[in-house]
C-alpha cells in the first residue's frame, strides 16, 4: 500500500501546490493590473503563467522525485527528462518576462512621445523587436547548450569540439555567408534608422508600407494588400525611396494636359475652393503652374500637401477628379481638342492645285477627271 500511497501522494502533491501557487500568483497580478492601468505591465507577466507553472511543477517533481520510489529502474532517464523539460521550460518564461519588460517600456515611451515625434517612436519600435528577437535567439541557444550538457557524451566530446571550433566556425561561416550578412544588415537597419516599422518606401516599383523586419527579411504590405517580402541586405546595398524618413509631410502633384486657352486663373481659384473642402489638404501650400506646352496642349501642374503618404493620395485624386468634372461643366472648351479642318489654300491657288498622298507614301496631283471644279 505504500508503494502505491507515496507516488500518489508525491506527484498529486507536487501538481496541487503547482496550480495553488500558480493560482495565487495570478491573483495577485491581475490585482495589480487593475490597480495600475498606466503600465502594461502586470497583465503581459499574466501571459507567463503557463510556462511559470510548467516550471514549479517540473521543479518540484524533479526535487521529489527519489522519495516517490517510482520506477526504479528508470530513474536516470526519467531524472534527465524532467531535467530537460525544467531547462526548455525556463528558457519558455524567461522569454516572456523580458518581453513582458521590454513591451513595457515601449509603451511608456510611445505613449509619451506619440504626439510629439512618430518617426521616432517607429524608430525605437523596429529597434525593440530586433533586440527580442535576439534575446530570444540567446536564451535559446543557452537552453539547447544546456540540455546537451546534461548528456555524459556530450560533456566527453566538448573538448575535441572545442579544439574544433576554429575549423567549425570558418566552415559555418562560409556555408552561411548570406544569412549572416542578413543578420547584420538587419541590426545596421534597427540601429541606422535607415527604414522603421510603419514607413512608406517604394521599392523596386512597388509602393507600401513596411509591415515587419526581422533578422533576416523584411515584409512590405503594397497598397493592394500583397505582401513582399525581401531580405533585408537589399535595403543596405540598393536605393530605395522612403517617404516616411525624418517627416512624414508630403508634396504631391497632379497634372493635366490642357488645350493653350484654358483659363489659368480661374482654375486657380477652383483649386483653392476644392482644397479647401477636402479634409485631407493640411493647408501648407497649393500652386497651379504650366510647366510645358506642346503644339496642341499645354501641361498644367498642381502642387499640394497633405501630413502624410496616404492623405496626399486622397487630395491629389480628389483634385484630379474635382478639376476635370469642372472644366467639362464651366469650360469645356480648355479640354485637349484634334484639329480635323483643312488648312485654307494660300491667295492666288486654286484647289486645283492641291495635292493628295497616295497609297504608297509618294505625293503626286489628283486626276483630271477627279478634280473639283471650284465654285463662284
Amino acid at each position: 500500500m505504500e508503494n502505491v500511497l507515496r507516488p500518489l501522494t508525491v506527484v498529486g502533491g507536487a501538481v496541487a501546490l503547482t496550480l495553488v501557487i500558480g493560482w495565487a500568483t495570478d491573483l495577485l497580478l491581475r490585482k495589480a493590473d487593475e490597480r495600475h492601468h498606466e503600465t502594461p505591465l502586470w497583465g503581459l507577466l499574466r501571459r507567463a503563467r503557463i510556462p511559470y507553472q510548467l516550471v514549479l511543477c517540473t521543479a518540484l517533481l524533479r526535487g521529489s522525485y527519489d522519495q516517490a520510489g517510482l520506477l526504479g529502474g528508470h530513474r536516470v532517464g526519467i531524472g534527465r527528462t524532467l531535467t530537460l523539460v525544467l531547462i526548455g521550460s525556463a528558457a519558455w518564461l524567461a522569454i516572456r518576462i523580458a518581453a513582458a519588460i521590454v513591451e513595457t517600456s515601449y509603451s511608456r515611451y510611445a505613449s509619451a512621445r506619440a504626439h510629439r515625434d512618430p518617426a521616432r517612436v517607429r524608430r525605437v519600435r523596429t529597434q525593440v523587436e530586433l533586440i527580442m528577437r535576439v534575446v530570444s535567439a540567446i536564451v535559446i541557444v543557452v537552453a539547447a547548450a544546456s540540455m546537451l550538457l546534461t548528456f555524459p557524451a556530450m560533456r566527453a566530446a566538448g573538448a575535441s569540439l572545442l579544439a574544433s571550433a576554429g575549423i567549425l566556425g570558418i566552415v559555418a561561416g562560409v556555408a552561411a555567408q548570406s544569412t549572416l550578412s542578413n543578420m547584420f544588415a538587419g541590426l545596421q537597419i534597427a540601429f541606422g534608422d535607415m527604414v522603421r516599422i510603419g514607413d512608406t518606401v517604394v521599392v523596386d516599383g512597388e509602393w507600401g508600407t513596411v509591415e515587419e523586419i526581422t533578422l533576416t527579411f523584411l515584409t512590405v504590405r503594397t497598397w493592394d494588400e500583397r505582401r513582399i517580402t525581401m531580405p533585408v541586405s537589399y535595403f543596405t546595398s540598393n536605393p530605395f525611396e522612403n517617404w516616411s524618413r525624418g517627416t512624414p509631410q508630403m508634396t504631391g502633384t497632379v497634372f493635366w494636359h490642357l488645350d493653350h486657352s484654358a483659363p489659368l486663373e480661374a482654375m486657380r481659384e477652383k483649386l483653392r475652393d476644392i482644397l479647401r473642402a477636402c479634409p485631407a489638404w493640411d493647408g501648407r501650400a497649393c500652386a497651379l503652374s504650366i510647366t510645358d506646352t506642346t503644339p496642341n496642349t499645354i501641361e498644367v501642374r498642381a502642387l499640394v500637401t497633405a501630413k502624410d503618404s496616404d492623405d496626399v493620395w486622397t487630395v491629389r485624386v480628389t483634385v484630379r477628379e474635382e478639376m476635370l468634372r469642372w472644366l467639362c461643366e464651366e469650360h469645356p472648351y480648355a479640354l485637349p481638342r484634334v484639329n480635323t479642318a483643312e488648312a485654307a489654300p494660300r491667295p492666288g491657288h486654286h484647289l486645283t492645285d492641291r495635292t493628295t498622298p497616295s497609297r504608297t507614301g509618294t505625293v503626286r496631283p489628283p486626276s483630271p477627271d477627279k478634280t473639283a471644279t471650284p465654285g463662284p
